[in-house]
């Protein structure tokens, strides 16, 4: 007596196509939320030639100015900070916004300032992101570091 044992019957076969999708969307979605963050965390400024050439649709608008402070311009006294940023083609005046308290920028130093432009031509500072360069030198045995400025010596 011979006994055949039946086959089992085929698998379906599971379409590749739907697991290449199924990949695509997660890498997508990882991609969204990867993304997605950089663009606040992003500082965007823009030069006083930049902002010039907006003519008046710049003005009361709240924008971020970044270039170098020009010499001659820091004036930082009584809780007022005025200035003019330069990128060496034009040069927009900048002073604190009222009740605004901002660091003081050091002359020929790159800042960004975030504010506003009023229609007089002045930028209205409620921030200043001063710009640092990367180089860093440790101070020699018994040197005070630059950044800080003994009292008493009228800076």
């Amino acid at each position: 007596m011979t006994v055949s044992i039946p086959e089992p019957p085929p698998r379906p076969r599971r379409s590749r196509w739907g697991l290449v999708v199924g990949a695509a969307i997660v890498v997508a979605v990882i991609g969204y939320f990867a993304f997605s963050g950089i663009g606040d965390a992003l500082v965007y400024y823009r030069t006083p030639t930049e902002i010039l050439a907006q003519g008046d649709r710049e003005i009361g608008q709240t924008i971020r100015l970044g270039g170098l402070v020009q010499t001659g311009s820091l004036d930082c006294s009584n809780g007022q900070v005025r200035f003019t940023l330069t990128d060496n083609t034009n040069a927009i005046a900048v002073h604190n916004a009222p009740g605004e308290a901002v660091q003081c920028p050091r002359i020929d130093a790159g800042a960004v300032v975030e504010g506003t432009l009023g229609s007089d031509g002045t930028f209205a500072a409620t921030q200043i992101l001063i710009k640092h360069n990367e180089t860093y030198v440790a101070p020699t045995d018994g040197a005070i570091p630059s950044h800080i400025i003994p009292s008493g010596s009228g800076g």
